[in-house]
């Protein structure tokens, strides 16, 4: 499969001065939603994910926003039930009737990951509850190998993006206004 592809066809790669979930900034933006908008590509992401992993969970569980139609497909893919976490008060919680079991496997879906952090907030919550983290999988790793999980990763497409922190930001330095396309809202 062609991750590029995909997001390139769907107008999916974007250029200009983004301020990125982790508070980094970049000159480009990988729009997942615009892909996973296609339910024919969403699905076959979904299956290739979980194909790729080599793993067999319990659950699939995916920090909301970004994370919740790649999980849906990986879930799906995987024959398992999708759960999902957000953020109350800027703390990764399960919410609507959600809840682990102790001992299940569950992997963690994304959409991209870049330094791991919600990644490793969703951990958190199924090692509280007594389950067990059987690994992470993602349709794109941005961390240039280094977002240090802890725990199993796949992605289907690795991709240097370069990322500024906003006092080294290139663009900012050139006046330029900065765009946030994520969907983490708390401040950095």
């Amino acid at each position: 499969m062609n991750v590029e592809k995909l997001f390139l066809d769907n107008g999916a790669y974007l250029k200009g001065h983004f301020l990125l979930s982790s508070g980094l900034h970049s000159d480009r933006y990988l729009q997942c939603a615009l892909v996973l908008a296609q339910p024919g590509a969403a699905e076959a992401l979904g299956r290739a994910v979980a194909e790729k992993s080599g793993l067999k969970p319990d659950l699939v569980l995916s920090p909301a926003m970004g994370g919740l139609m790649i999980g849906h497909e990986v879930a799906r893919a995987f024959g398992v039930r999708h759960f999902f976490t957000e953020r109350v008060d800027g703390i990764m919680t399960l919410r609507r009737g959600f809840s682990l079991k102790p001992g299940e496997k569950v992997v963690v879906v994304e959409d991209v990951v870049t330094t791991g952090k919600s990644t490793k907030e969703v951990f958190e919550v199924i090692r509280a509850a007594g389950a067990a983290v059987a690994g992470a999988v993602s349709v794109v790793d941005r961390s240039e190998g280094k977002s240090n999980l802890g725990a199993p990763y796949t992605a289907l497409w690795a991709v240097s993006v370069p990322a500024w922190k906003p006092e080294e930001c290139p663009r900012c330095k050139a006046g330029e206004p900065v765009v946030k396309p994520g969907s983490r809202t708390e401040k950095k």
